[in-house]
């Protein structure tokens, strides 16, 4: 085969990958606007306050806390106030070395408690047991660093009730948000997992843990963010969700059945993403045993987080994201096309391995090869240049009906200057910022093959969305 057949092998090849790529999203895209919109009709907002009211399962909420000062006062009182009647809220302490321990013994007047958790799963040493004198469904765990995994399987040990929810402790809950993300456990009871959407909370303001004003984030990178977690959630799960294909619920709001997490051995500790590969894991438990189960996302539900504002920080959140992919579906291949394995194992399992997990690498080579066939003049400066654009032109595109999916049934952001500012962002964001992702999970894909360590580096709590109430 002569260089020139190589080559246009090798373009034909990514072109073919790139008509997958698209069709792909717009196949999500589609399913989603049809998901949400059923679900929106469903779901009068006048009756979501009291849709269940009574017949909700308790649920502990648990917290894991690293390092988090700046946050953790504002993101537990935001907790002990949500619009549920029967829940407790467990913050466990990581083995913080900064002052997160005392700011939750200020904020919440601390006792010891005598008690130990029953170790169902394993994890680090717990070192104390608080209760709260001021909450009675609050208490704290203080444990030695085990990281955020060995965290929650301390806090499954802990806690009381059949359904937990994992939540970061520098997110803040919507107060409603509790009550409709435990929704298709009442309509399902075949569920096991249900996840809601994150959102950003770098510009809107907290007071006494109570959300009370939205708004965008000034800075660039923040803006950014907030369109991809659109396009994360309004349509890569909202799309996922009916087919029960989700493998990615969020390690910042989540809610499982205990049961079914301790059945397979709870949070693994040695994985970066271990969010992520639980869900996988899951799928994979409940398929290989032909034991019917839902894993469903939630679009309403809302949980607001502190995003990275710094490129150091950024980079190193978005190497240890491809890490955490490559490792959650290495770790359970044995999902992938199994005769068993359904959508999740025949769809959603092979999606993000071709698209998400060797997109990276994908994405840098056709570049690379469309650089070099313009050098060496097997295709034109016009044609190259055209196809770059027609690259650029779908990122927008996918970008655009995210926000239009948001804009459409839920309208977080009410300002016309907001809605400005988004879709600049959905198309600014497609000019070094999404190429510099690429490069970032290139890196994250690169000491996965090495096995490299990967750390998160310190993040930066600003916490100027937190006013003292």
């Amino acid at each position: 085969m002569s260089a020139s057949d190589l080559i246009l092998a090798s373009q034909i090849a990514f072109a073919l990958y790139f008509i997958l790529l698209n069709l792909g999203y717009l196949g999500l895209v589609l399913i989603a606007s049809l998901s949400l919109k059923r679900y929106r009709d469903g779901h009068p907002l006048e009756k979501l306050p009291a849709s269940y009211s009574g017949f909700e399962p308790p649920v502990s909420i648990l917290a894991p806390a690293y390092n988090e000062e700046a946050t953790i006062g504002a993101s537990v009182k935001a907790m002990l106030q949500l619009d549920y009647p029967d829940y407790e809220v467990i913050v466990i302490n990581d083995g913080s070395k900064d002052g997160t321990l005392d700011a939750l013994k200020r904020e919440f007047a601390l006792v010891p408690l005598p008690t130990a958790p029953w170790p169902r799963i394993s994890s680090a040493t717990v070192r104390a047991i608080y209760a709260s004198t001021s909450h009675p469904n609050l208490r704290v765990i203080d444990k030695e660093n085990g990281g955020k995994a060995d965290a929650l399987n301390a806090g499954i040990n802990a806690s009381r009730c059949g359904l937990f929810c994992a939540v970061d402790a520098d997110s803040i809950l919507e107060r409603d948000s509790l009550r409709r993300v435990v929704e298709p456990f009442l309509d399902e009871p075949r569920t096991i997992v249900t996840g809601g959407t994150i959102r950003i909370a770098n510009g809107c303001e907290v007071t006494g843990g109570y959300l009370t004003k939205i708004g965008l984030p000034s800075n660039p990178l923040a803006l950014f963010q907030v369109v991809e977690y659109f396009r994360a959630f309004l349509f890569g799960r909202a799309g996922w969700s009916p087919l029960n294909a989700v493998l990615i619920i969020s390690g910042a709001f989540g809610v499982f059945r205990k049961e079914a997490v301790v059945a397979v051995g709870g949070y693994r500790h040695k994985t970066i993403g271990e969010d992520m590969e639980l869900i996988v894991r899951l799928h994979r438990h409940y398929r290989m045993h032909r034991i019917p189960y839902r894993i469903t996302f939630v679009a309403d539900p809302v949980c607001w987080t502190e995003a990275p504002e710094t490129f150091g920080i950024l980079k190193n959140q978005r190497v240890r994201w491809q890490r955490g992919l490559c490792e959650s579906l290495t770790l359970n291949l044995g999902l992938l096309c199994h005769p068993r394995g359904g959508t999740a194992g025949w769809l959603a399992f092979p999606f993000l391995a071709v698209f998400e997990w060797m997109g990276p690498l994908v994405e840098v080579a056709g570049v690379v090869l469309l650089l070099l066939a313009w050098l060496f003049g097997a295709i034109s400066a016009s044609a190259f240049v055209l196809l770059m654009l027609l690259a650029l032109s779908l990122g927008m595109l996918r970008s655009v009906a995210a926000l239009m999916l948001e804009e459409a049934y839920f309208h977080t952001y009410e300002k016309p200057r907001h809605t400005l500012m988004l879709i600049l962002a959905a198309l600014l964001e497609n000019f070094g910022y999404r190429q510099l992702n690429t490069i970032w999970r290139l890196t994250g894909m690169w000491k996965w093959v090495t096995g490299a360590k990967s750390t998160w580096g310190t993040m930066t709590r600003t916490a100027t969305w937190n006013k003292p109430g």
